[in-house]
């Protein structure tokens, strides 16, 4: 019998299973990543935020992918945790879409987000002597809004096909809602939606990626053929960047072939935690890779974290000479 999709109130989530003698272990352990993803990538918000000194381009379009992390986090943590206390997985249907539109446009902003640095850098290192007039405030303005806007548009045109659809079932086997399973769920041909996915992939992955590609061939040229600071330059600012979006593009990639194909040979442990690995370690692993390998960011953030422990020290020791 066909099930009309306004008739579909809730999907049940498959993947989980029993973890009875774990649920605090692991409700901890995600509770802990989570409070470390909120805690970095807001602090280092924060700092460029606050510092005039961080105010350029490179440095924006970094406080632009940390706000991303925040954003793709909290579409899929906070779910996770009630979900772990939940003796059924269910998932309202309006809830399930609003969790893909946040899962997929983190996606989507993530390779745009990474493609735009890899312009900036490229510009910074072939043309130093005209960065400044290349790359003005406004233009920095307009590729961050391009950023979040084209994402937001090619996502919410995806979901609305989505929920146009008849489904003949509700049952998602993942641990968070996913788009293409709920277009496997659809009771007819799905070809208008299989196309247009396909196109907006070329747009949202491809196109960045060629970008990203582009950039770094001409940056090597330059690397090659110019001075050694030249390349030390090129080495400090590149080499945060392609380790993020290797690390990134691993994670999407498996994503991708386990949507796509039948992956049942693959214990069920492994594919739940490889299926989170680009919501949770990109995250994880930016502000490290940027706050550690940034010396302005790092030391920026060693004075902000000093200056509060400093004020609650003097904090503590008002207290103790009051009592």
């Amino acid at each position: 019998m066909k099930i009309n999709s306004t008739q579909v109130l809730y999907f049940t989530l498959s993947a989980y299973f029993n973890i009875d003698l774990f649920t605090y272990l692991i409700f901890f352990i995600i509770m802990s990543l989570y409070l470390i993803i909120v805690g970095s990538n807001v602090m280092l918000i924060v700092v460029i935020s606050v510092n005039r000194s961080l105010h350029e381009p490179m440095y924006l379009f970094l406080c632009s992918l940390f706000v991303n992390e925040l954003y793709g986090s909290s579409g899929l943590f906070p779910f996770l945790l009630i979900q772990i206390f939940s003796d059924v997985h269910t998932v309202s249907a309006p809830l399930c879409f609003l969790q893909i539109f946040c899962i997929y446009t983190y996606g989507s902003v993530e390779f745009t987000n990474l493609a735009v640095m890899s312009y900036d850098r490229y510009l910074a290192i072939c043309y130093p002597l005209q960065y400044n007039i290349l790359m003005t405030s406004n233009k920095v303005v307009f590729l961050i809004c391009i950023i979040w806007l084209s994402s937001t548009l090619f996502i919410s045109v995806t979901l609305s096909l989505s929920a146009s659809l008849q489904l003949c079932g509700n049952i998602i086997n993942k641990v968070y809602c996913d788009n293409h399973s709920i277009i496997k769920l659809a009771c007819y041909d799905t070809k208008v939606n299989d196309i247009y996915e396909y196109v907006a992939g070329s747009f949202t992955i491809c196109v960045p990626v060629f970008v990203i590609l582009f950039t770094y061939v001409q940056i090597l040229k330059v690397c090659f053929s110019g001075s050694k600071q030249t390349r030390q330059k090129a080495v400090s600012t590149c080499t945060p960047h392609l380790a993020s979006l290797l690390n990134f593009s691993f994670g999407v990639c498996f994503e991708v072939l386990q949507s796509r194909f039948n992956m049942n040979s693959v214990p069920n442990m492994f594919r739940i935690f490889l299926s989170l690995y680009f919501l949770t370690c990109q995250p994880l692993f930016n502000p490290v890779l940027y706050g550690l390998n940034m010396s302005k960011i790092r030391q920026l953030c060693k004075s902000l974290l000093l200056s509060f422990a400093g004020k609650c020290g003097v904090q503590h020791e008002g207290k103790q000479i009051m009592n």
